[in-house]
Formats: C-alpha cells, structure tokens, sequence
C-alpha cells in the first residue's frame, strides 16, 4: 500500500507536521528523503529494509560513497543522502564553534561520530581550541589505511601555531569497529602531548571513534 492511501495520522509528513521531527522514528524519517518506494514497497518499508541492511543509520551512511551501489538507492537518493549528512556535520561544527568544547562534550562526540564513523580508512583530525576551550577549527592532518595512519608530531605542532591554538582534542578512527586504544595509541598521544607542550599547547582529549561508539582518554584516565 503506497503512503498516500495511509490514514493521515499515519503518515511520516503528517506526524512530523503534528508532532515534530522527534515523534518519528528513524525509518519513517529515512521515508521523507527517499519520497517513493520501488515497486511493491512504500517509502517507509524501503527505507527499513535499508536500515536493516546497514545496520541502523550508521551503517547506511557508510554505504553513500560516489561509486557504491545501495539497491533501492539510485544517484539522486545517494546524494540527496549524503548531502543531509555533510548538513548534520556542519551543523554539529557551528554549535561547537559557539561555545566551550568542553562544556558540551556530547556536541563533541555527536561531531566527530559523524565526522570520522563512516570513514573506511584511518583519519586523524585535530580540534584547535582558543584559551577558553571555544574551537577554532578542525584540521584532518593525515589519512592512512584501513588498519593504520602515520601521525607526524612536527606536523601537528605547526597545524598548532598556524591556528594560534591554545588547547588541541585528537581524535581517529578505527574502521574495524572496534573503539579501543592500541598501546600504539597511547604512545603517540603521550608523544604529540609533550611535542605539544613545548609550544604551550595543552592536551585535553582524544577519541578513538568506531561507528557510532566514541571512547575518550581522558575518561579512562589515559592522558
């Protein structure tokens, strides 16, 4: 049965209209973007089917690469896709640029979730914070493998005074979904902590990010 021949109260638009974004869940919300099904599915059963496929959002947007193939996705609904996520990360970028980093360290995984989670290949990025832990910017420095990145810390201290930097938050990702530090980590953090401190730049966190789990060091008491 097509959407249109629900009852109005159960339609994504409707409820939304009625309710707020909130009410709906994440297939009914998917079914907005996707507007059509394919033959003998609404919006709605398309959009869950891909969620299951995926694996829940997260997984569906690791999938929206230029060249993958997403069966009942076509270009336009891969892009269209794409683009709400790039919107969803800029948005999450400017609510952290307007305040302290620190007071909303959930605004901080939200970002770098969406930032780094989809990523199938290492990539370590920097958040450079002014003296009261506002974000400058986010500089990506390296990219590696889907195993490994090489992290040079005379890199990252000139990234550091390029953007007059007062505090710094790393964080990478670990395409095997697994959020847990190497002992490779914990070598490298403590090294770009000391590298960084010669030059009055203090180290107030990094995350290993993993799909949608973030672990902090600073939480587990590893810096």
């Amino acid at each position: 049965m097509a959407i249109s021949d629900w009852p109005a109260a159960e339609r994504p638009r409707e409820r939304l209209a009625a309710h707020g974004a909130q009410a709906l869940s994440d297939a009914e919300l998917l079914a907005l973007f996707l507007r059509t099904g394919v033959r003998g599915k609404s919006a709605v059963a398309l959009a869950r089917d891909l969620l299951a496929a995926g694996g829940g959002l997260s997984g569906l947007f690791s999938a929206l690469g230029p060249t993958a193939r997403v069966p009942g996705l076509g270009p336009a609904k891969r892009a269209q896709l794409a683009a709400v996520l790039e919107v969803a990360r800029r948005c999450l970028a400017e609510e952290l640029r307007a305040g302290a980093a620190l007071t909303s360290p959930g605004a901080v995984r939200d970002f770098l979730r969406i930032l780094l989670g989809d990523r199938a290949q290492e990539v370590f990025v920097c958040l450079w914070l002014d003296a009261q832990h506002r974000v400058i910017r986010c500089d990506e420095l390296f990219r590696g493998t889907l195993t490994q990145t090489s992290v040079y810390p005379r890199e990252v201290v000139r990234a550091a005074l390029a953007a007059n930097a007062a505090a710094a938050i790393f964080a990478h990702n670990h395409p095997s979904g697994v959020a847990q530090p190497s002992r490779a980590d914990e070598l490298l953090t403590r090294t770009l902590k000391e590298a960084l401190a010669l030059v009055e730049v203090r180290v107030l966190d990094h995350f290993i990010v993993a799909g949608r789990a973030a672990l902090s060091f600073a939480e587990r008491g590893l810096l």
